[in-house]
């Protein structure tokens, strides 16, 4: 598939249907990503339960921030259907509470906060300085991958590349718990800003589990490797358009017990904080 048909995939599982009638709750159903493990990637649940807590948010108030936890996998040859909790509206913040099914059953619970936009007090880290998206080669362009790994960035919607080298068959250079990546759609997004905020959180599940696994040398091809996300948080701070390269600064603080925490920081190239994202993790690495 051509990048603009993929991302227009991504536009699909985004575009939620709604039901007719609200009683004490508003109803959503939506499709899923067809996966090669058949089980449904964690960001497109999370950019879908922001779709459908934004649709019963009044006009002018935008997603700030989320916390949802992971319940159960999905199936990604099945749809799903997203019940919101219209929780509080106040002057400037309304909160949602969101959970995806399957089933009847549970699959990922979160609450969203949304905002009136205000002046006040601004203030961000700086980007680092990093090599930029164009001096870095593609993915597909990289030699030795698993032929199976080509295959999955052939059909994502979003394209990306490491700053240091990918870890997906080993892991060259240092054991750091901190990595960098950038990161776009394969084409054109609408104009639409719901929908870029809604990309971008699907876009921050992607390679955040990377600073755990590398500062262990953990490649993902390890024979017997499990991980799986446990919650997600993520916090917008400005516009960003998901469709022009944006950085992914992302490192672990903490791995103990079977669980890792990862944390990120997402930027424009321009060098403008957009947002940050927290993420843990269960990881088994088995037994050498």
């Amino acid at each position: 598939m051509s990048g603009p048909s993929l991302v227009d995939g991504l536009l699909a599982v985004l575009d939620l249907s709604s039901s007719d009638a609200r009683t004490t709750e508003d109803i959503f159903t939506g499709v899923s990503q067809v996966m090669p493990l058949g089980r449904v990637f964690g960001g497109q649940v999370l950019a879908q339960a922001v779709v459908a807590a934004e649709r019963t948010v009044e006009e002018g108030r935008a997603a700030h921030s989320m916390h949802g936890y992971f319940l159960r996998p999905g199936d990604s040859a099945r749809g799903m259907t997203f019940s919101v909790d219209r929780i509080h509206d106040g002057r400037s913040f309304s909160t949602r509470r969101t959970q995806a099914f399957q089933d009847g059953v549970p699959i990922f619970s979160m609450i969203a906060s949304f905002e009136t936009h205000a002046d006040g007090l601004e203030h961000a880290h700086t980007m680092p300085a990093v090599p930029g998206p164009d001096e870095i080669p593609s993915e597909m362009d990289i030699e030795g991958l698993h032929p199976m790994s080509k295959r999955h960035f052939d059909r994502s919607p979003v394209e990306i590349r490491h700053v240091d080298s990918p870890i997906y068959e080993s892991v060259v250079g240092a054991h750091t718990a901190h990595q960098a990546v950038w990161m776009r759609t394969r084409g054109a997004v609408p104009d639409d800003p719901r929908l870029h905020r809604a990309a971008l959180a699907y876009m921050s599940d992607l390679t955040i589990q990377e600073s755990v696994l590398r500062a262990h040398g953990v490649a993902w091809g390890t024979p017997g490797l499990k991980v799986a996300s446990l919650d997600h948080a993520m916090w917008w701070h400005r516009p960003a358009r998901v469709d022009e390269w944006l950085l992914y600064v992302q490192e672990s603080p903490s791995a103990r017990g079977g669980r890792g925490l990862a944390t990120g920081r997402i930027f424009a190239q321009d060098g403008s904080l957009v947002a940050s994202v927290a993420q843990e993790i269960m990881v088994r690495v088995p037994a050498s």
